[in-house]
């Protein structure tokens, strides 16, 4: 997001356009930056817990391990598809939802993938805050006091927890705030720092533990033949439905990138190889709670503070401090900046949309969302049950409909001649297609006779959406109306003058 990078005609609508939202002229990034994107997504404390709990499950080790094998390939299959478009047009995730739901129609999948942005934004910044707080309790422990919410309390936090927020809180507006050059070069180092010291923390475990007492069958093997398929499936969704997010808004990375090829190589070392690492570093560390300290401990913040080394709990606290404000950066701020920016681009800049979301973070009080588990649960179900329908609609119309062809001059046109003007700036397809394939998931989560779909909630969203838009789009015969110019398998490039090869 440089200012100076940006393409922007006489031809563009002040309505849709600015410097942040135009296509850019010049496209730096490499696989390593997306590499360490994906590090920066899975090393944090909500990471952790999701991966140790897989292996809670009652699962042997090898069928925990296939399970996330299987989930993290079928990220890496998604988050390949869903790069194309905005890597080859380079524009953002709300720029490239105009061809498929109409100039002004485009809020409406921004808006939603904003506002989930903001909650999440405002949890992952509580988590980070706690492990600060941690590092504060250890040198100055006489301010614990001020650490007891039901004496020195407010709107469900202590004064204390407030004043590590607002840290966390003003110290990752401060690294949003320097661009999105600031941002690649935090997640470039951000997520290697992690892992060093996630091996130094599992040696440190594994020698007080001693190898020979870590079990890594957390939970214990409690199924086995037939009755471990659906165990296994269910595990699968929950790893698809824990990027289903970051993987939704990926494109607003992947505009950056020098070429497709870099996004796929970035895509694998930083999904299968890097989560299948990160996973096992992490049952490690679990496991060694056990025989260490007489239970397992699946919280890496609780984990730090049980270590009786005064130099070990500030560099753990740090570390999963730095490990989550990585992915509260790339997963819950980049995008509704983006998303926020794309409502109002004359008065809404990149920033403002960013500083928008955090504000908002703060007046959800994240800190009660996250100490119900019931509300954590139904708000993981009904992510899914909206991001899954956008998913598999953008994806039908980029490929299925449009044969990859944009023209990338109409995403920025109020013209209603424009190829993406359709019905007053909206395409109605696409909001036919969306409402029943939200509504079939919501439903799998809120009722309960329906209860054992709702943790697969963003597979039948992706799949009714995909099915319902196409089929739409094909009777109405969309596919044949276009996308404006037409180019044999070409995408329409603003840095060329003709379609560049996809």
């Amino acid at each position: 997001m440089e200012k100076h990078n940006a393409i922007i005609k006489p031809s563009y609508d002040d309505r849709l356009t600015n410097e942040d939202l135009a296509p850019l002229r010049k496209q730096s990034w490499n696989s390593y930056n997306i590499f360490a994107f994906w590090m920066s997504d899975v090393h944090s404390v909500g990471g952790y817990i999701t991966a140790g709990s897989l292996f809670a499950l009652g699962l042997s080790s090898w069928q925990v391990l296939a399970a996330l094998l299987i989930g993290i390939l079928i990220v890496q299959f998604f988050a390949n598809l869903v790069a194309k478009p905005s890597q080859v047009t380079s524009v953002p995730y709300p720029v490239i939802c105009r061809s498929t739901f109409g100039v002004l129609g485009a809020n409406i999948p921004a808006l939603i993938r904003g506002l989930i942005a903001v909650a999440w934004y405002g949890i992952q910044t509580y988590l980070a805050s706690s492990a600060f707080l941690l590092i504060v309790l250890k040198f100055f422990p006489e301010t614990a006091i001020y650490a007891d919410v039901m004496q020195y309390g407010f709107a469900g936090l202590s004064y204390l927890g407030w004043a590590a927020f607002a840290v966390m809180w003003v110290l990752q507006a401060i690294v949003f705030w320097t661009g999105m050059d600031a941002i690649r070069k935090f997640i470039d180092w951000a997520g290697p720092a992690v892992y060093v010291v996630m091996f130094l923390l599992a040696a440190w475990l594994i020698h007080k533990a001693g190898w020979s007492n870590i079990d890594l069958n957390l939970g214990g093997i409690k199924y086995s033949g037939a009755a471990v398929i659906p165990i296994m499936l269910n595990a699968i969704a929950l790893v698809v439905s824990y990027f289903s997010g970051p993987m939704l808004n990926f494109g607003d990375f992947t505009r950056y990138c020098k070429d497709y090829k870099a996004v796929k190589r970035g895509n694998f070392w930083g999904l299968p190889v890097n989560f299948l690492g990160f996973s096992l570093l992490t049952v490690v560390c679990i496991a060694a709670t056990l025989p260490l300290y007489g239970k397992l401990i699946t919280d890496p913040v609780e984990m730090v503070s049980h270590i009786d080394n005064t130099f070990a709990v500030v560099l753990g606290g740090l570390t999963f401090m730095i490990a989550t404000v990585g992915i509260n950066i790339v997963a819950n701020f980049v995008s509704p900046a983006f998303d926020f920016s794309n409502v109002a681009p004359k008065l809404i800049s990149w920033r403002m949309g960013g500083l928008i979301a955090a504000v908002g973070s703060i007046f959800i009080t994240p800190w009660n969302l996250f100490h119900s588990p019931q509300m954590i649960h139904y708000t993981l179900d009904i992510l899914g049950s909206f991001i899954g329908p956008l998913f598999g609609i953008l994806i039908a119309d980029f490929y299925l409909v449009r044969k990859q062809q944009v023209n990338v001059d109409d995403l920025f046109t109020m013209d209603r001649n424009g190829a993406y003007w359709y019905r007053n700036g909206y395409n109605p397809r696409a909001i036919m297609a969306l409402i029943p394939s939200a509504l079939i998931p919501m439903l799998c989560v809120l009722l309960p006779s329906l209860s054992n779909l709702a943790n697969f909630s963003w597979f039948i969203g992706m799949a009714c959406g995909l099915a319902i838009y196409s089929a739409i789009s094909i009777k109405q015969g969309a596919a044949a109306k276009g996308a404006g110019v037409q180019f044999e398998n070409k995408v329409i490039n603003p840095n060329t003058k003709e379609g560049a090869e996809v």
